[in-house]
């Protein structure tokens, strides 16, 4: 499984993009191709606007921008992928971090008519930030620059000094599938594959953080439930239960399907452990010699998404992975200015401010730097009297 965030500026072709990969891969159906034909004739578009398979809201669709996430999901026979297409406003920039949070790719793209501009640059940055571990820059509408090789390489240029993880470069045109499923005529200067080979081959192994993260999510007498956020588990292991700080050694990996000899994230498994211990809901089984500390007080960066702007001395209901505590806003150190990362004073973060700040616990917390690890080292904010997500962060 491959999870894929779109970035970049409002109408780069985000979205025609992905229906581009839908169509090309047999994934919409004759009546949903039809639909969306009749619906641009009526818009008047000259054209078979395939951003309209993912603009899912009327909003969007009358507007001709994307508000919130829309997921669409694509197999072919080598992978599956999850692909979040997330809007370009700067007013939506908490919908963009939610649809990143969980992504192995970023997928920047960049209009070659125009370059990198303000959004572009914005999403990158971000994109940076969330530790996204692959980019793959598509430099769109080349058909509207003669398919250029300088065109290309402009936004080659504008794009290096911003920190983007392993990137790479594919010029394409959305709109008629040029180096999307199939290499151009067009690009002969282009040696790199079309972007589906790109992401069907893209390897993964190498992101998953070696330190052992199980953090327990239900307890079934002897067994213990959860999602592995971290480095392999075998029989034999030797493991220690945090916060009790008991050790001891798994006796077995287990599916539904029977044990296992070795697990890696992102499986859900049940570990059985050869002794009796007391274990519970939000603890977090790991290896004694590379164990998380425990915390009171945190760093982090928070993206802020509720109508109620963040100031000091509120509480929240802090979750982080399987467990929950309260926690209060000691200070906030400063808002990032989304188009650069560079810190401004701030009082206060409102909707879609992202910022720096400290939190005080009613509780200890066993968490990495985000940097480490994007699970161990994430939680949300939740406000109490509404039970809704305030705020996401990422531990510094």
């Amino acid at each position: 499984m491959l999870r894929i965030a779109t970035a970049g500026s409002v109408d780069d072709g985000k979205s025609t993009l992905i229906g581009r990969l839908l169509l090309e891969t047999k994934q919409i159906m004759e009546d949903q191709l039809a639909h969306v034909e009749r619906s641009s004739l009526a818009r008047g578009d000259g054209y078979v606007n395939l951003a309209l398979l993912t603009d899912g809201l009327r909003a969007e669709r009358e507007q001709g921008i994307t508000i919130d996430v829309a997921y669409r999901y694509l197999a072919t026979p080598r992978r599956r992928f999850i692909i979040a297409d997330t809007p370009g406003h700067e007013q939506y920039t908490r919908n963009m971090v939610t649809g990143a949070s969980t992504a192995d790719v970023a997928l920047l793209l960049v209009d070659a008519r125009h370059g990198v501009v303000e959004q572009s640059r914005r999403h990158a940055l971000i994109a940076s930030l969330l530790g996204i571990p692959h980019a793959v820059v598509c430099v769109n509408k080349m058909d509207l620059v003669g398919f250029t090789e300088e065109a290309c390489d402009a936004v080659v240029r504008d794009l290096a000094e911003l920190g983007l993880a392993d990137a790479t470069f594919i010029p394409i045109s959305a709109l008629h599938g040029d180096n999307v499923v199939r290499l151009s005529e067009r690009t002969p200067w282009y040696a790199g594959p079309p972007l589906l080979d790109w992401l069907e081959s893209l390897e993964l192994s190498g992101d998953t953080p070696e330190e052992l993260r199980f953090p327990v999510q239900w307890v079934i007498g002897d067994r213990y439930a959860g999602r592995l956020a971290g480095g392999a588990v075998r029989a034999g292991d030797e493991v220690v239960v945090l916060p009790s700080g008991r050790a001891t050694r798994v006796a077995a990996v287990e599916t539904a399907d029977g044990e296992l000899e070795r697990a890696v994230p992102p499986l859900s498994v049940t570990l059985r452990l050869e002794d009796d211990l007391e274990v519970a809901r939000g603890d977090l089984i790991a290896r004694p010699d590379d164990a998380p500390p425990a915390a009171t007080e945190l760093e982090a960066t928070v993206c802020w998404m509720s109508e109620r702007p963040l100031v000091p001395g509120a509480s929240y209901r802090l979750k982080h992975t399987t467990r929950t505590l309260p926690a209060h806003v000691e200070a906030i150190h400063g808002r990032l200015d989304v188009n650069t990362l560079a810190e401004e004073r701030a009082s206060e973060l409102r909707l879609n401010d992202l910022g720096r700040v400290r939190l005080s616990l009613e509780g200890e917390l066993l968490a990495d730097p985000y940097a480490r690890n994007r699970i161990t080292g994430s939680f949300i904010l939740i406000e109490e009297s509404t039970n809704d997500t305030a705020g996401a962060g990422m531990v510094a």
